[in-house]
């Protein structure tokens, strides 16, 4: 069973409707034993970051993910979901993020001549030997919606990049960890062959 992180943040039937495509049981739910017992956790969200770490701390959902990660459970994050992995972020000031992986979340440069929120398809720079990436081509394209991005202090976790503006690490591995800036869920035949391979993990 695959537990999908139900708080309040937007995007999750999308993801549900993509795990289900692939043939894989799925709850949505906030339930702290259902998540714990899944086979893989996807944190999904679009939003800001203060007000999810807010929703997370009211749900009681801050240790149970926590929890997820140390017990080796296969865990993705998507989109915020990837934010919320890490420690801070500019666009909450004083906000302390799940602080799993280290990093800081930045925004986007304004003086780039480039659109700020990021909105729309751009190609991937694959690093290393992601799993996530497995038979998924270098400069393959997925879908983006952020005005933020991960700037990881350990490059030895990030398995894809993107240029915008400047070098954003748009997915990362460390362990049983996943995440990823854009959305598997709305990158079409690329998105969903990244998908099952983190439901094959």
């Amino acid at each position: 069973m695959i537990a999908i992180i139900d708080y309040d943040a937007g995007n999750i039937k999308s993801v549900e409707k993509a795990v289900q495509y692939l043939g894989r049981d799925c709850v949505t739910t906030r339930d702290a034993d259902t998540i714990l017992n899944a086979d893989h956790v996807i944190l999904p969200g679009v939003g800001a970051f203060g007000d999810a770490m807010k929703r997370l701390d009211e749900y009681g959902l801050i240790g149970v993910i926590k929890k997820v990660c140390q017990k080796g459970i296969p865990f993705l994050g998507i989109c915020l979901g990837l934010q919320l992995l890490f420690e801070t972020s500019e666009e909450s000031p004083g906000v302390q993020g799940l602080g799993i992986l280290k990093g800081s979340i930045k925004r986007l440069p304004d003086d780039a001549g480039l659109k700020v929120p990021d909105i729309g398809w751009n190609s991937l720079t694959l690093k290393g030997d992601g799993r996530l990436f497995k038979g998924i081509k270098d400069e393959s394209f997925v879908y983006f919606v952020h005005s933020y991005y991960l700037d990881a202090e350990d490059k030895d976790i990030v398995k894809a990049v993107i240029g915008y503006g400047t070098e954003v690490d748009a997915s990362v591995e460390s362990g049983n960890i996943f995440a990823c800036q854009f959305h598997p869920e709305k990158s079409s035949e690329t998105g969903l062959s990244i998908l099952e391979n983190f439901l094959n993990v």
